[in-house]
């Protein structure tokens, strides 16, 4: 609208978190005749010269910032790859305070979840099992965000999650899923091939089943779905 003389801050090109932001600031400064002022000194974004001094600080502060996100994802993907960083266990699997995965102390939760392997094992399907817990009266623990535990009624894709999940086996595994963006802003979740994970170490700590029987269960699953 023409009301503001001056754009003040301090290393304004980080007003936008990318540079077509920044731009679109510079752009509607030089419609308004609206001065930039940093630590630097005062930019006149009408001026051609000041304009691109402009474009190239937003330029080089979005490339710092993929540095900076590039350097925080290598240091991730190498603790990963040498089994190291700490993720999210599933149901089943605590951190001990020496930082290890251990075994879930209540009893009832590692019993539960032993008996849905052996099912598993005995009707060779997961809709087969969740029907045999159902028959059975019998809860599936349930973790929730505020690490409390729940028993509820065994679903197939709870049952589906805990089949295709290594770390049942006890196998450090990650990047067994890719996030990415639509353009709607919501997320996709897509599940990677065993050879596409960034790390994948059987034996890493206790687990429920042998590496062995989760690669079995994983064959009977797809045999499950072949022969539909």
């Amino acid at each position: 609208m023409g009301h503001a003389g001056i754009v003040m801050g301090l290393e304004v090109s980080r007003l936008a978190r990318n540079n077509a932001d920044w731009q679109r600031l510079l752009k509607i400064c030089a419609l308004a005749d609206t001065l930039i002022l940093d630590e630097d000194g005062v930019y006149d974004p009408a001026s051609f010269n000041d304009r691109l001094l402009l474009g190239l600080k937003g330029t080089m502060s979005e490339a710092e910032l993929h540095v900076i996100k590039a350097r925080l994802r290598g240091g991730i993907l190498n603790k990963a790859r040498r089994g190291e960083f700490r993720c999210p266990l599933p149901t089943g699997l605590v951190y001990d305070h020496s930082g290890n995965v251990a075994l879930e102390p209540d009893m009832q939760v590692r019993e539960t979840i032993v008996h849905f392997f052996e099912t598993f094992s005995r009707v060779g399907s997961a809709s087969q099992t969740v029907k045999a817990f159902r028959q059975e009266g019998i809860l599936f623990p349930s973790r929730l965000h505020d690490s409390q535990t729940v028993f509820r009624p065994l679903t197939t894709s709870t049952a589906m999650r805990v089949l295709h999940n290594p770390r049942y086996a006890g196998a450090y595994a990650y990047g067994r899923r890719r996030y990415r963006r639509t353009i709607d802003g919501k997320r996709i979740v897509r599940e990677q091939d065993n050879d596409d994970w960034t790390a994948c170490i059987p034996d890493a700590h206790p687990g429920y089943i042998s590496w062995e029987q989760h690669q079995e269960n994983l064959r009977i699953l797809k045999s499950n779905i072949c022969h539909r």
